[in-house]
């Protein structure tokens, strides 16, 4: 896998929108929240569009933006401005070998997770799955994660996943497990499944997080991992934060309990509370390095 080259300050970042539109004027305060921060900014073109209410653009649109930003030379990251939904419009029509050879810094979460998946397996590139620009950086960049954020994308041979204060790992099931660190948005990773673009988890780390969806739904998307075998594939998973996520139902049957109850009888570690994902404050996990947990220390570590 490529890690990256470093960010510095003075050089261009690229916002794009592979998923739902923003305002105009959300997308030029982006634009000059970037640039305060010390950076060039290109704007993608799919910034400034939205289609049927839900799309910044089309598949081509989208797939363009994201072409044309790693092979510019003078990008060095590309940040997306929000997810929301539609990246799976653009997921045939982008240029995989462009990404392959012009590696660079891209960062998103959410429906970001299509991306995330093929750069890591079709283009061997670390992806972030951080903060996104509107999202997080324009209202909510909170010490926290701006810190995780800047860690993980400067990162020297090994880097110790880290929680906010009061908030720890927790333990589903007992092990140490290694592997390349794949996933993200629930939904997302089983949307894909049966197409050319679902996630390898086969010896892999598997992180999973998801928002807004009710446990029942929560629950059948799990079965579907199960079914389709990514489950049993991982050497280990970690979840992510399942913000918002309730049973209107049975309040006393949560997330958690349907997670133990779907790893119930899987030989495998598990940890969860992992505050990464639509929660705030939010840690950086870099996809595609090699992922070591261990329950025993209650440590998650990345390494290049």
């Amino acid at each position: 896998m490529v890690f990256p080259e470093k960010l510095k300050k003075g050089d261009t970042v690229a916002i794009v929108a592979p998923s739902s539109p923003v305002t105009k004027e959300q997308a030029d305060a982006c634009k000059r929240l970037v640039e305060d921060m010390g950076y060039k900014v290109r704007m993608g073109k799919c910034t400034y569009l939205s289609i049927h209410g839900y799309s910044a653009g089309t598949g081509e649109e989208k797939a363009e933006d994201i072409n044309e930003m790693f092979a510019d030379k003078t990008v060095k990251a590309i940040w997306c401005i929000r997810g929301g939904d539609t990246s799976s419009h653009a997921m045939d029509k982008i240029d995989y070998e462009i990404v392959r050879n012009n590696p660079k810094i891209f960062v998103g979460y959410s429906d970001i997770t299509n991306l995330h998946v093929n750069f890591n397996q079709k283009c061997d590139l670390v992806t972030f799955h951080g903060p996104m620009v509107k999202s997080n950086m324009l209202n909510d960049f909170d010490d926290f994660t701006k810190t995780s954020f800047d860690k993980a994308l400067n990162m020297g041979e090994e880097l110790t996943l880290e929680n906010p204060d009061g908030e720890n790992f927790k333990v589903m099931a007992e092990g140490h497990a290694k592997g390349t660190v794949v996933g993200g948005n629930l939904a997302l990773l089983t949307s894909m499944i049966g197409t050319p673009y679902e996630v390898d988890a086969k010896g892999k780390i598997l992180f999973i997080e998801d928002v807004d969806e009710n446990v029942e739904r929560l629950d059948r998307m799990m079965y579907q991992l199960k079914y389709s075998n990514k489950l049993k594939d991982a050497n280990g998973i970690i979840f992510g934060d399942f913000t918002d996520c309730v049973n209107n139902r049975d309040n006393s049957y949560t997330v958690i309990e349907m997670l133990k109850d779907v790893l119930a009888g899987y030989d495998k570690p598990v940890m969860y509370n992992i505050k990464s994902g639509h929660c705030f404050p939010m840690s950086t996990i870099p996809f595609g390095t090699t992922c070591v947990m261990d329950t025993n220390s209650g440590t998650i570590k990345f390494c290049k």
